[in-house]
């Protein structure tokens, strides 16, 4: 009976998780592969890991690294199988324009993706250069120089267009 209750506890922790951070996975994993629907799909992915790892449920600020860390990579993974098969997306022929051409957040979505991480992560997600770099396995004085030259060019593709 008490593997039971343990298992129901530890459903409960997974959904809340889940609930808690499924914006933040949502919005990094789409600003990695600018797709709506591969976004979904990490999403998807990052909490079947949630379930089938051993995710450290107990502590609410390492379950964000993690599940942030895990993002990363299964954004990563996309990238290498699509590379490996080779395959397109029909969004680069289907000519949509854009929403809202003024939009930070779609301007930062041009960025090299260790820039956009790094500025996301800052801006949108408000952690300390030091969390970044923890949580990207990163040194903290790279991390610093990948968030200057992300606000350079940033800066550069905002005057650009005005």
């Amino acid at each position: 009976m008490k593997k039971l209750v343990d298992e129901n506890e530890r459903s409960a922790l997974i959904e809340s998780a889940v609930r808690e951070n499924a914006d933040m996975i949502y919005r990094i994993a789409y600003q990695h592969t600018g797709s709506h629907h591969d976004a979904e799909d990490i999403l998807q992915e990052v909490s079947i890991a949630l379930v089938t790892k051993n995710a450290p449920l107990d502590d609410r600020e390492y379950l964000k690294k993690w599940l942030i860390r895990v993002t990363v990579n299964k954004c990563h993974d996309l990238y290498r199988h699509k590379k490996r098969t080779q395959t397109e997306s029909l969004d680069d022929y289907i000519n949509t324009p854009s929403q809202q051409e003024n939009n930070v957040f779609e301007e930062v979505l041009r960025l090299p993706e260790n820039y956009r991480t790094v500025i996301y992560l800052y801006y949108y997600e408000n952690f300390t250069l030091q969390e970044i770099a923890d949580t990207l396995g990163k040194k903290l004085n790279t991390v610093s120089s990948d968030l200057q030259r992300a606000r350079k060019k940033l800066k550069k593709i905002l005057t650009e267009e005005e």
